[in-house]
C-alpha cells in the first residue's frame, strides 16, 4: 500500500502530466500571452496608421515628409541640429 502511495506521488510530481509538467506549460502560456499582447497594440498602431492614410493626405504628407524629406514647391526647409559641445 506505501508503494502504491509513494508511485502515485511520484506520478503526480515528476509524471508526464504532473505538477512539473503544468508548471513549465503555464511559464510559456504566459511568456507568448505578453508576446501576443504586444504584437495586438502593433497592429492596432499599424491599422491606425492604415486608416490615416486613407481618410486623408495628411498622414501621407507627414510621412513623406518624415520617411522620405519631402519639401514643397517654394517651401523653405530649414534643419536644426543641436549644439552638443558641453562644457
Amino acid at each position: 500500500m506505501v508503494i502504491c502511495s509513494v508511485l502515485l506521488i511520484v506520478r503526480l510530481v515528476a509524471g508526464h502530466n504532473g505538477m512539473q509538467f503544468y508548471s513549465d506549460n503555464r511559464a510559456e502560456v504566459n511568456s507568448l500571452k505578453q508576446d501576443n499582447d504586444e504584437l495586438m497594440k502593433r497592429n492596432e498602431l499599424l491599422a491606425a496608421d492604415v486608416k490615416d492614410l486613407k481618410v486623408g493626405l495628411e498622414g501621407i504628407e507627414e510621412r513623406a515628409r518624415n520617411e522620405l524629406g519631402m519639401i514643397r514647391q517654394n517651401e523653405t526647409f530649414f534643419r536644426l541640429v543641436p549644439n552638443n559641445d558641453e562644457k
